[in-house]
């Protein structure tokens, strides 16, 4: 006897498999979202990075919401779309990065002053503030952040498809009971 609230289950075969460019969820909702919110989340990781040197944020947070960004595109759309959004290699924008973070404590050893000492324009730049050496560092670390945090998650995403697990075959098994002779 067949009830109202029952719907046949969809028939998954073990079989099935996700094909490789594939969205982790298949969505519409969470599509539609993912696309408004890259912009904003985007914005939102500049304004923090800009304003981290006199208030909290700066590049780490604004590094990780800009990854954010794009690994929300990456559950909605699949991992091509992540590499289309920033069509780079992350390690190497990680790498950069971290160069681009150091390369701004020089100024410092030129002036015979320790290594990361801050230099500052004189006059604030207006909607953003005093601009310096610290800024420029927290541009090198949001871009090291950038590079690594969605590093990590593609590796994590593509995983199966770049690694696959052999097949597993499975060994005769004795029946209990049974004595070997």
């Amino acid at each position: 006897m067949s009830h109202r609230n029952e719907f046949p289950l969809p028939n998954w075969s073990a079989n099935r498999s996700i094909p490789r460019d594939s969205a982790l969820y298949d969505s519409l909702i969470l599509r539609t979202i993912s696309r408004l919110m890259m912009p904003l989340l985007m914005l939102l990781s500049i304004f923090m990075l800009l304003r981290g040197h006199n208030l909290p944020g700066g590049g780490f947070i604004g590094g990780l919401l800009a990854a954010s960004a794009i690994i929300l595109q990456m559950i909605a759309f699949g991992p091509k779309t992540a590499r289309r959004i920033l069509p780079i290699n992350y390690l190497m924008l990680a790498a950069f990065g971290v160069f681009f973070g150091a390369i701004w404590g020089v100024p410092a050893l030129f002036s015979g002053l320790p290594y990361m000492q801050a230099f500052w324009l004189p006059e604030p730049i207006p909607g953003v503030g005093k601009i310096g050496t610290p800024v420029l560092f927290d541009v090198g670390v949001y871009l090291t952040v950038i590079g690594v945090t969605t590093k990590i998650a593609l590796l994590l995403v593509e995983e199966p498809t770049l690694f696959p697990l052999p097949a597993m075959k499975s060994a005769p098994v004795e029946a209990e009971g049974e004595e070997v002779a």
